[in-house]
């Protein structure tokens, strides 16, 4: 949760964290989050931030709470969030590139080339 975006809120920075933290399997899906109270500690936030960042995981039905024992990520809530910015990412990333490839006359062939060169050199 360290390198988030410093100019959001903190507790969309922790609610963004734990959903990165699900994304790439570090918060397995049935397993217990941390508590708001090693939270707080961890990060020296107030535990009243904490507990609105993990209201939005729960409204967002990624984490439920176990009476007396704590909250766990939901099953489900991994293919939920890959789906949810799926979504963005056509949006924000794919529909810009596509609009900036027709400015410059790339055609989908060439697009498609340029995507594997790309993909290449990052997984190098």
């Amino acid at each position: 949760m360290s390198n988030l975006n410093e100019k959001l809120p903190i507790y969309i920075r922790i609610e963004e964290g734990m959903k990165d933290a699900i994304l790439d399997g570090r918060l397995k899906e049935e397993s217990q989050i941390p508590s708001t109270t090693y939270l707080s500690k961890e990060f020296n936030i107030n535990i009243a931030t904490i507990n609105k960042a993990i209201g939005f995981l729960v409204d967002e039905g990624l984490v439920y709470k176990k009476r007396g024992i704590g909250m766990f990520v939901k099953k489900g809530a991994k293919d939920k969030l890959i789906a949810e910015r799926k979504k963005v990412f056509k949006e924000l990333y794919i529909k810009a590139t596509l609009q900036e490839a027709k400015k410059l006359d790339i055609g989908v062939e060439e697009l498609q080339q340029i995507v594997n060169e790309a993909f290449n050199e990052i997984n190098k």
